[in-house]
């Protein structure tokens, strides 16, 4: 059996070649476009002013997404919904989708699986299976669009499971289609790359003359501490990371925001907030101060709010211009990679017949 083409990961110049090969006029191509991203029509069985005879050679070569959904949670406290979906070879990923006032977010993943580690994450626990191709990226946007049909996607942030700019290809080439008009058209200053801090990714980031937002988790301002959380920092410590980060607003005149998960007795102390405020001094940058989400296999706990008080307290009295996230999810597993984790582990118990209901 021939393998299908995923229609979700091809950018618009491969997807004409393809309706050109099937002795179709180009302009078919925003046709399936306009049926996929803009209708959420996911079948091409459904794609009416299509010709039959096109509607059954796409369907014979190829498919519209790559993905099906298994899972969906959603929060009674704020409505986030998280869903976990199956790729083809059966590795399971999460998505997250968060809506607010003015705002739909959808948090994708790059990865199954992650392999860096950071201690304070579940996404990393099991270590990498592979990366997302950029079809399985889109196909999660694609799929919470359809669920959600009556908010429309304002946001994308490439937060979820995995490292964006271990998947770089991939990742960006992504991006192109979720920006493009012919797709979803989601402005790419409501992108946002996430990375744990990869500094010859950021440099070729810098090069890539787009303008999305990019996001890097520091959590610890030491190396020491740093190291802990984050054993990157043992191959790029923060003086690599931080040399990258500023030649990056240099080139790209854009502010980064940092990232830091604030957890209880590790890097919430008034010290490490005065050696956030010091490393970030005279860098075009923000921070966001996010509460720890606590996960059952995790050792750690989240701040206590008169630490919290005296963190934030102190990096306003050095002028850092920081903002405190309020976490969301919680009463579904909100923390990354903690749904996939607690499904991985309930599998392995069921195939070694241990009784799992």
């Amino acid at each position: 059996m021939n393998k299908k083409t995923i229609i979700a990961g091809l950018l618009p110049d491969e997807l004409k070649k393809i309706i050109s090969a099937y002795k179709q006029p180009v302009y078919r191509a925003k046709q399936v476009l306009d049926w996929m991203f803009k209708k959420g029509v996911l079948s091409f069985s459904g794609m009416k002013n299509l010709p039959s005879e096109l509607r059954e050679e796409l369907d014979r070569k190829n498919q519209p997404l790559s993905l099906y959904q298994e899972l969906k949670l959603t929060s009674a406290v704020d409505k986030t919904s998280k869903y976990i979906f199956i790729t083809n070879d059966a590795q399971s990923i999460e998505t997250v989708f968060i809506p607010t006032t003015k705002r739909a977010t959808v948090c994708v993943s790059t990865q199954a699986g992650c392999a860096f580690g950071c201690l304070f994450c579940a996404s990393g626990k099991d270590g990498l299976v592979r990366g997302l191709r950029a079809d399985e990226i889109v196909s999660q946007l694609l799929l919470v669009k359809k669920d959600n049909p009556h908010r429309p996607l304002t946001n994308v942030v490439f937060m979820g499971m995995g490292e964006p700019l271990a998947n770089y290809e991939n990742t960006l080439k992504a991006i192109r289609i979720i920006n493009h008009p012919d797709y979803l058209g989601i402005a790419a200053r409501k992108i946002t790359v996430s990375t744990c801090g990869l500094p010859d990714a950021i440099s070729r980031l810098a090069k890539e003359n787009m303008q999305f937002e990019l996001s890097i988790s520091l959590h610890a301002a030491d190396n020491d501490t740093r190291n802990r959380l984050m054993p990157v920092n043992k191959k790029f410590p923060l003086e690599m990371l931080i040399k990258a980060a500023r030649e990056y607003t240099q080139v790209t005149n854009r502010m980064i925001t940092f990232e830091y998960v604030i957890i209880d007795g590790v890097n919430d102390s008034k010290k490490a907030a005065l050696d956030l405020a010091k490393l970030l001094t005279r860098l075009k940058c923000k921070v966001n101060i996010i509460p720890f989400n606590p996960v059952d296999a995790m050792q750690f706990k989240r701040a206590e709010k008169a630490r919290l008080a005296e963190f934030t307290q102190t990096l306003d009295e050095n002028k850092l211009n920081f903002t405190l996230r309020r976490s969301r999810g919680a009463d579904i597993q909100g923390a990354c990679g903690q749904l996939r984790l607690e499904r991985t582990e309930r599998k392995n118990l069921k195939d070694e017949g241990r009784g799992f209901k």
